[in-house]
């Protein structure tokens, strides 16, 4: 038996057909478009990615000797869709996670902000889903008006995928989605009709919560290739990175190296606060009703930073070739950049901070560029990692996944930077495994996560080289420069 897991990230969609020894047999790729209307907004068309899903389970399954039992999904998270509940059209656009039009309603809504902290875990940020809510029913009567009546339904991706998979007959979405939405309450387990009221979201039209294993829904064959299959597991993607690396038990740890990266760290049952600019989330439900939470530390930008030298610098001409101009000089140079591209997340949590390049020289080249993205990869992952250990939780071994986890350099940067080993594994595509694990698990393919245990195989493991803790100081200054850059235009 197979599962077929869908990932639907942030610039495209990836799905595997995943075997019962956790093998992948057949996997699809396909990228969606990225709309920048104005400085600082991003914004996908959900039909988009909808046909990004189709055509790449397409692929993935005509790859694949074995047939799919069962479909896991995994998502972009915070990211805002409204869509049609009868046409499962989209009125329009949905706002991205990495969106910050929301800046001034966040300033606007500070006071409440201990408040929101004290609900959710989370903060008041323009990240999350519930201020750009707050935003469309503002801006955008005409798309916003029919969520009152019932009409048009409000969500993040993963419950908008459902509703497609299903031909629109299931509106549901997760815990590990649901927290990150600013609505949902992470001690009760629901949405919070006070935290509806605040953002001025109407709750009936929010999806119902369902856990993250078990039948969810079925696929429809008229929308979704023909197939008939249950829906059994469904995860926000840095979540479901965290069940693919089996992190399992308190203190286990993970980064995945997207877009921007993501720091978990499982803390069992137990809901850990943080004052030092960590998000307390649920890490996923069981069909028992058990929950299991996790810190969190998010990083908008890391791998962007690296298309962005390709794609707008020109520097390199694939993202692959990042490594091999970073290792061709020593270091940096003295060069520091900080990657404030679209403000900065944990643990500083300003949206006004903006890109900001240091220390150059008529002896910089572009090389040292490239090698100062690397070294802010490891620097702002470093950030989230002292956070933690400020709390007094200890993670003997960080697990690695996503693209730029292939980067041997930068694996090698980040375990002397932590002091501690990186360990990666041979499946590095660890979020949509996550997809598939929970699914599995939900459908019998699995009968446990100890079983799961067994199918997770090291590639490489990176041991810390001692450190003199300079580059790291030059860096902590780097970022006081960036700070606050934007603060004047708003």
């Amino acid at each position: 038996m197979g599962v077929l897991a869908i990932d639907a990230g942030t610039t495209g969609v990836t799905a595997l057909v995943v075997t019962g020894d956790g093998r992948i047999e057949g996997r699809g790729y396909a990228e969606f478009a990225q709309h920048f209307p104005h400085p600082g907004w991003v914004e996908h068309v959900p039909e988009e990615i909808w046909q990004a899903t189709l055509a790449a389970c397409r692929t993935a399954l005509d790859a694949a000797s074995t047939r799919p039992c069962c479909v896991g999904i995994t998502n972009q998270r915070e990211t805002a869709v409204l869509w049609d509940r009868t046409t499962l059209a989209a009125p329009r656009r949905a706002v991205v996670w990495q969106d910050r039009r929301t800046t001034a309603i966040c300033e606007r809504m500070r006071e409440h902000e201990p408040r929101v902290s004290e609900l959710t875990g989370l903060r008041l940020d323009p990240y999350f889903t519930g201020t750009k809510l707050t935003w469309l029913a503002e801006h955008d009567p005409r798309a916003w008006n029919g969520t009152a009546a019932g009409d048009v339904a409000v969500g993040t991706v993963d419950s908008y995928l459902i509703a497609r998979l299903t031909g629109g007959a299931r509106h549901v979405t997760d815990p590990s989605n649901a927290a990150r939405t600013l609505l949902y309450d992470i001690a009760a387990g629901d949405w919070s009709a006070e935290l509806c009221d605040l953002f001025g979201v109407p709750p009936a039209a929010l999806p119902r919560i369902v856990p993250n294993y078990g039948e969810i829904g079925r696929t429809s064959p008229e929308a979704f290739l023909g197939l008939d299959l249950p829906i059994t597991g469904v995860a926000g993607d840095q979540q479901a990175a965290l069940f693919g690396q089996t992190c399992f038990s308190p203190g286990d740890a993970k980064c995945t190296y997207g877009t921007g990266s993501f720091i978990l760290v499982n803390t069992g049952g137990r809901i850990v606060r943080s004052d030092a600019g960590l998000l307390t989330t649920v890490a996923w439900q069981s069909p028992s009703g058990e929950m299991t939470y996790a810190l969190e530390g998010s990083i908008f930008v890391t791998g962007a930073a690296i298309q962005w030298l390709r794609d707008g610098l020109g520097l390199i001409q694939a993202a692959g070739d990042s490594e091999f101009a970073a290792a061709s000089v020593p270091d940096s140079g003295g060069v520091v950049f900080v990657p404030a591209l679209t403000g900065l997340g944990a643990p500083y949590w300003d949206p006004d901070a903006r890109g900001t390049i240091l220390g150059i020289t008529r002896g910089t080249r572009a090389a040292h560029l490239v090698r100062a993205a690397l070294d802010a990869i490891a620097f702002e992952v470093r950030d989230i990692v002292e956070a933690i250990r400020g709390m007094g939780v200890e993670t003997a071994v960080l697990k690695a996944d996503g693209g730029a986890s292939a980067n041997d350099l930068l694996m090698r940067l980040q375990a002397d930077q932590l002091g501690t080993p990186v360990e990666r594994p041979v499946v590095q595509e660890t979020t949509a495994l996550g997809a598939a694990f929970l699914a599995g698990l939900g459908a019998g393919v699995w009968s446990s996560p100890e079983e799961l245990r067994e199918t997770w195989r090291l590639d490489r493991r990176f041991e810390p080289a001692p450190d003199d803790g300079r580059a790291y100081a030059r860096w902590k200054r780097a970022v006081e420069r960036a700070r606050g850059w934007a603060a004047e235009e708003h």
